[in-house]
């Protein structure tokens, strides 16, 4: 019996053996590698012979690395997947490692990867325009380097026709034109600025390049990541198809494609030919598929599958999430193979990936990473062995030290990699001292995230200053129908009276009481303004919660609610017996008759209390407090909240003639000229004008900026079909645009590693608060780890990358709607004053402004650039709208004393008479 076991396990043991035994190369098998790397770069050499190499030897017309003695000021542009980034470098005259950068990373939308030519390169330049304008240099011609990171055939350091698109990218009217010639047309398009495009590069000669400046013997560059490449400083006497015989010329030898001819199909496995074979691409560019990260993993996955196959692994059991194409990623592969990685630690990996995996199994897995990532390091090895050899017989050297430099998330992360690559060209090539040092410059801490799938999804979000410009347009329209008699009934926009007649002028005073109901939250205020040497504002406030059953109930609980807390707060204070002027902030759409007069037209941010629309919510209130009866109310004045914030600000800056919120809900206000006014009577003087902006679109006229995600989150709202701009912009909606972009993007695959959880499917998961704080500059990383972890996702660093990067979108387009109905009511006040400049100030209130790190700098910035006829102040209410209801107040209750001195005065006359 013991036997038998024994040799059962003896048996599976050699099948393991033998499988893993085709990716063990020998030193000869290395050997013969290098040597027929050799005979290609050769034959990618000469004039006969290169039109058919598979190793393509493109000239880069880059004659010499570094010295040193390079200064000056030069923008750099690396495009070379779905990132595109732009930097300024900046280089210190005559001294080395006084290179400062800076950058800015742009994605490339999938739409503009494969649409044409000229979209491509115009969104390029978008990108060149935006960042100088970020920089402050679009004045300065610079000269630029465009580091393409796709096969170009280059005549000049200046001109490269592209030979064919990889990665992705399909643009039409490209492959075969002059990218150089392209980029200059499109900067010639925007007409915006200037720039002197001198050079052309690959990514493997920035590499290199990059490291020369830090050691001058690099001149060799290496690309170990997600694709596979090497160039190095070729001698010119050797290029055929370039004139000239003196000095060098770096080549970008594309060795990629190695193994074309079918040259190494002796080492090539039935594995090495599935993936290719299922490849975008099958009997093309075979050496990056059996070496590159893009590649690895998925070769691991299929070994997997036939040991499972014969009960090798797994118990034989092959999960649907193992014969998902692409599910074992390479970074897996580093992951298991680390040292410091126990088996269990193994095990949990293999879990996430749906496989219930013994020790035994992690033994096993281990095995095949280490066999397939040990062949592909050896063979990056061989083929640099070929390169150093061929360096060395090119200057008639017994003996070469020279230096590589390298980039590439397989070399920098991989436990093993680099070691195996470094010895293996230490044992092929023994008359070459090869030291390897690392670009720190890559293209940006997880940037390569950010993939044209994504963008695929957010690109709708993205608006340019043109769509901005169409969106004020269409607003200001809105607008004056919600000003018109005739068509203020249909209007979106409703443009509502609030017989707030002036701002604070400095002489109100007094003992107030302020209500502010807007949301679950219900605040009453004390407000005491005095004038003894200044006048000077006390406040004194609680808070009371709504309960939802209350929200969602009968419009006499909710008041009754409301008095309670009232009379609970009178009592507090000790001014039960006392009869306190009220302005009460009801943040809801009403259309007043007067100030203390207001009929709620309909419900938002979740209230549904029945019977109280169409109806005075004055008198609901008053009729509640009634039937308490143990005190008195004087309700003065009903205003929005935005009123009331821009009446606190107007106390502190009388210039201040707009209210916004943007928190929880959204909308503005602003002091309108009365004959423009058809609703109200009268043609002198001002009145402010509530607009409810919120419910800008329901009519359909910003379909064509909606997407997907934000008629999902109308479908499961309260009023579907209303407050549609409010639903794009506000906190309330914000955290959940996000979720529901994870959640699909989790389901495309694209995050998570393609795990959704019962929480992050949950309504309401992800809040608002949740999105400021993951955009935080310092800590935004580790914020959404900590979010996403208790989602139960268990996130990546690259997950967590791009989860700050769609936050990052989803709010930038609030912020840039919001400026593009400001915009229009800006420019509406300057209209109105008949200036060719506006001053004003603009009074803010709304936890979105104030708590997420980058809102307030990205709304002031694009409304600088929508109305830049307009000096604008943007003033943060400090105190909520509650002071501004006590400032309407005093306002109202001065008013009303003075009418009646006027009625006594008349009465008096009439009683003469």
């Amino acid at each position: 019996m013991v036997t038998a076991v024994a040799q059962r396990l003896a048996s599976q043991r050699k099948e393991i053996d033998d499988t893993l035994a085709a990716f063990a190369l020998s030193p000869t098998q290395l050997q013969e590698v290098k040597a027929k790397m050799r005979v290609e770069l050769e034959r990618g050499l000469k004039k006969d012979s290169h039109p058919t190499a598979s190793v393509k030897m493109l000239p880069t017309y880059v004659y010499r690395t570094p010295d040193g003695t390079e200064r000056g000021k030069y923008l750099a542009l690396d495009l070379g997947g779905t990132n595109f980034r732009v930097l300024v470098v900046k280089i210190r005259t005559g001294m080395r490692n006084s290179v400062r950068m800076y950058n800015k990373i742009y994605a490339i939308p999938l739409e503009i990867m494969q649409g044409t030519g000229e979209e491509l390169f115009d969104h390029i330049v978008q990108c060149i325009s935006d960042f100088l304008d970020y920089m402050g240099m679009k004045n300065t011609r610079l000269p630029l380097g465009f580091t393409f990171s796709f096969p170009c055939n280059q005549t000049g350091i200046d001109k490269g026709d592209l030979v064919c698109w990889t990665k992705g990218f399909k643009a039409t009217e490209c492959e075969g034109y002059d990218v150089v010639d392209m980029l200059r047309e499109a900067i010639k398009r925007r007409n915006e600025f200037d720039l002197d495009i001198v050079a052309i590069v690959n990514d493997t000669v920035g590499t290199m390049m990059t490291c020369a400046y830090e050691d001058p013997k690099c001149q060799i560059g290496l690309i170990a990541g997600t694709g596979s490449n090497v160039c190095y400083m070729e001698e010119m006497k050797n290029i055929e198809f370039v004139e000239g015989d003196e000095g060098q010329m770096c080549v970008n030898t594309e060795w990629g494609g190695f193994g074309a001819n079918d040259n190494i199909e002796d080492i090539r496995t039935r594995y090495d030919r599935e993936v290719d074979g299922g490849s975008l691409n099958p009997g093309k560019q075979r050496f990056e598929k059996m070496t590159s990260g893009m590649y690895l993993g998925e070769i691991v996955r299929r070994i997997l599958i036939d040991l499972t196959k014969h009960g090798l692994l797994f118990r034989g059991r092959i999960t649907e999430r193992l014969k998902t194409k692409g599910i074992f990623e390479t970074k897996f592969l580093s992951q298991i193979e680390s040292d410091r990685l126990a088996l269990l630690q193994v095990r949990s990996i293999l879990q996430h990936l749906g496989l219930d995996s013994t020790c035994d199994d992690s033994i096993i897995v281990k095995e095949v990473c280490g066999a397939v990532s040990r062949r592909a390091a050896q063979l990056c090895g061989a083929g640099m062995a070929a390169v150093v050899d061929k360096i060395r017989e090119n200057r008639g050297l017994d003996n070469l030290e020279i230096t590589v430099g390298v980039d590439g998330t397989l070399y920098k992360l991989h436990p093993h990699f680099s070691t195996i690559l470094k010895d293996t060209v230490r044992e092929l090539a023994p008359n070459c001292k090869v030291d390897f040092i690392l670009s720190e410059d890559g293209s940006g801490k997880g940037a390569a995230l950010i993939t044209a799938v994504i963008d695929k999804y957010l690109y709708a979000m993205r608006f340019s200053d043109e769509t901005l410009r169409d969106i004020m347009a269409r607003f200001r329209r809105e607008m004056e129908n919600g000003l018109g008699r005739d068509t203020n009934p249909t209007a979106t926009v409703k443009m509502l009276p609030t017989f707030v007649r002036s701002i604070p002028d400095g002489s109100e005073k007094g003992d107030f009481i302020a209500l502010d109901l807007g949301g679950s939250n219900f605040r009453i205020l004390r407000v005491k303004v005095s004038h003894e040497k200044k006048q000077t504002v006390q406040m004194e406030s609680q808070i009371y919660e709504t309960p939802e059953d209350i929200i969602h109930g009968s419009g006499s609980r909710l008041f009754d609610h409301v008095a309670e807390c009232l009379g609970d707060f009178m009592e507090k204070q000790k001014i039960k017996d006392k009869k306190l002027p009220i302005g009460f902030t009801f943040s809801f759409p009403c259309a007043h008759t007067k100030l203390d007069e207001a009929v709620l037209l309909t419900w938002t941010k979740r209230f549904k209390a029945s019977g109280v629309e169409g109806m005075d919510v004055v008198k609901l209130l008053n009729k509640a407090i009634k039937k308490r009866g143990d005190y008195d109310a004087d309700i003065m004045a009903v205003v929005n909240d935005t009123v009331g914030t821009m009446m606190t600000c107007g106390f502190d800056d009388q210039r201040c003639e707009v209210g916004i919120i943007i928190g929880t809900g959204t909308n503005a206000c602003y002091m309108e000229e009365l004959r423009h006014i058809d609703l109200v009577e009268g043609d002198e003087g001002r009145m402010c004008i509530n607009t409810e902006w919120g419910a800008f679109g329901d009519d359909g006229t910003l379909e064509d900026i909606r997407t997907e995600f934000d008629r999902e989150i109308d479908r499961g709202s309260p009023n579907p079909g209303k407050q549609l701009f409010e639903k794009m912009v506000s906190g309330m909606y914000m955290g959940e645009l996000v979720r529901l972009i994870l959640v699909k993007m989790a389901k495309e695959g694209l995050l998570f590693e393609g795990r959704i959880t019962p929480e992050l499917l949950t309504k309401g998961k992800i809040e608002t608060k949740h999105v400021s704080a993951i955009e935080k500059s310092k800590e935004g990383l580790t914020k959404a780890e900590e979010i996403l972890t208790r989602l139960g996702v268990e996130p990546s660093e690259d997950d967590c990358i791009a989860v700050q990067h769609v936050c990052a979108i989803v709010s930038f387009r609030s912020a840039n709607l919001i400026a593009a109905t400001l915009g229009a009511i800006l420019t509406r006040l300057k209209d109105n004053k008949n200036t060719p400049r506006l001053r004003t100030t603009v009074g803010i209130d709304g936890s979105l402004y104030k708590m997420h790190p980058q809102y307030a700098r990205r709304l002031h910035k694009t409304v600088r650039r929508l109305v830049p006829e307009s000096d604008v102040r943007f003033l943060l209410s400090e105190s909520g709208s509650g002071k501004g209801a006590a400032m309407v107040t005093a306002w109202a209750s001065r008013k009303v004393h003075v009418f009646t001195i006027q009625q006594i005065s008349i009465l008096n006359k009439c009683a003469k008479n």
